[in-house]
């Protein structure tokens, strides 16, 4: 008991805050009042990770023994997360050709948002033109990439051997321990959200949108229950289901209380370190599939595409079906890490599907959003620690898992 105890009291402890949390919010109206105990908890993990994406990206790349090496890292990791998001988002058409999930138009305030321009949206995505907006959790995918190129940099000057590669290691661990000081007060942060989500939106379950939201909500989970052991399967070889079972309930219950992927960084690198993910994997796709790598966001786009479809009568016939996945995949990957995403997914869909009736189909879509959001970073989050069996696969062997664990045993020995 006491070893179970030592091993999951984090875990326990996350889940006993989110279900009173709940409770709270169900039973008290006012719990919204008690949305900063969560805020708290959010404000300090995005104040941390975003340095921490910066040192881990650029010093995993400049630790490496060779560019190649980082190249290949690089290639292998996007590539996985573009064929995961495409296959999480046929999996959502299929689910809502047979279960459509339009209903009559909700009552929402019209909005008119500006559309953006394929170009301009490309220059916000990857690039910011000033140094000092990089350092934002809005700005999490251009940081990666001044990452990813810093760490080149630092490879091309001498790599391992430089005094900076060393440095870049040395705050990536310090950071790491900031982390875990800040984890304690999760319980407490979870809480505070919970109860003021519940008293927030519990209602809206009961309005037109709640057959789109269970349908999500089920095909997420059966996504993760099916695919996540397969795509492990696939990564480690014999025995790596267990071992993803093992690990992945920690990141997906934080994942789920934040509604952030970034937020979620630190502890699917923990949990990745205790699976035997070597650290150049680890600290190069987790931070990376915080932003890029969007499961769960893909297969929201998709089913949010599908109920404006529906509600504005609109066919949802292959041809466009077509374009809604490959829109879905290429906006998810582009899509920030923080909680509800900002935004810009709803926006490039509404945009080029609904042109002239993108007043009303935007805040629909950004309602539907919110309330799937918790278990859409669910999936990108966790997916994120699973990411790293099939990036191993890759770069170190189909038999990495197999030679962590006969290392194991013979350092018990």
């Amino acid at each position: 008991m006491k070893e179970f105890l030592k091993n999951y009291w984090f875990l326990l402890t996350m889940l006993v805050g989110i279900v009173a949390g709940c409770i709270t919010g169900a039973m008290w109206p006012g719990a919204t009042a008690l949305e900063p105990l969560g805020t708290v908890f959010i404000n300090l993990m995005f104040c941390v990770v975003v340095p921490m994406v910066f040192f881990s990206i650029s010093s995993a790349i400049a630790n490496m023994p060779g560019v190649k090496r980082a190249g290949k890292l690089l290639v292998t990791t996007v590539v996985t997360f573009f064929v995961t998001a495409l296959i999480a988002s046929v999996i959502m058409y299929a689910v809502v050709r047979i279960f459509p999930v339009f209903t009559m138009q909700p009552e929402y305030e019209a909005a008119d948002p500006e559309t953006l321009g394929l170009a301009e949206l490309i220059v916000n995505f990857f690039t910011k033109p000033d140094f000092a907006e990089l350092l934002s959790r809005r700005a999490i995918l251009p940081l990666i990439i001044a990452a990813i190129l810093f760490g080149f940099g630092v490879q091309l000057s001498g790599g391992p051997l430089t005094k900076t590669a060393g440095m870049l290691k040395d705050v990536t661990e310090c950071i790491l321990k900031t982390v875990k000081i800040i984890t304690y007060y999760a319980p407490i942060g979870f809480f505070g959200f919970f109860a003021s989500l519940v008293a927030t939106h519990g209602s809206d379950f009961m309005t037109n949108y709640a057959r789109a939201i269970i349908t999500y909500y089920v095909v997420s989970i059966l996504y993760m229950i099916v695919f996540f052991p397969i795509y492990a399967r696939f990564g480690g070889g014999k025995g790596a289901v267990g071992v993803m079972l093992k690990h992945i309930f920690k990141p997906a219950a934080v994942s789920f209380g934040t509604c952030s992927s970034v937020a979620t960084i630190p502890t699917n690198l923990e949990e990745a370190d205790e699976t035997g993910i070597s650290r150049e994997v680890s600290e190069i796709v987790i931070p990376m599939g915080a932003t890029m790598h969007m499961d769960g966001s893909s297969m929201s786009a998709i089913i949010k595409v599908a109920f404006l479809f529906g509600m504005f009568g609109l066919p949802f016939d292959s041809g466009r079906a077509v374009l809604a996945i490959v829109i879905a995949v290429f906006s998810s990957v582009a899509m920030s890490g923080i909680p509800g995403g900002g935004g810009t997914g709803e926006l490039v869909l509404c945009s080029l599907f609904f042109p002239s009736q993108i007043s009303v189909a935007f805040p629909i879509a950004l309602a539907i959003g919110d309330l799937v959001d918790p278990p859409a970073t669910m999936v990108n989050a966790a997916g994120d620690y699973v990411a790293t069996f099939i990036v191993s696969r890759f770069t170190e062997g189909k038999d990495w898992l197999s030679k962590r664990n006969a290392g194991v045993k013979n350092k018990g020995n």
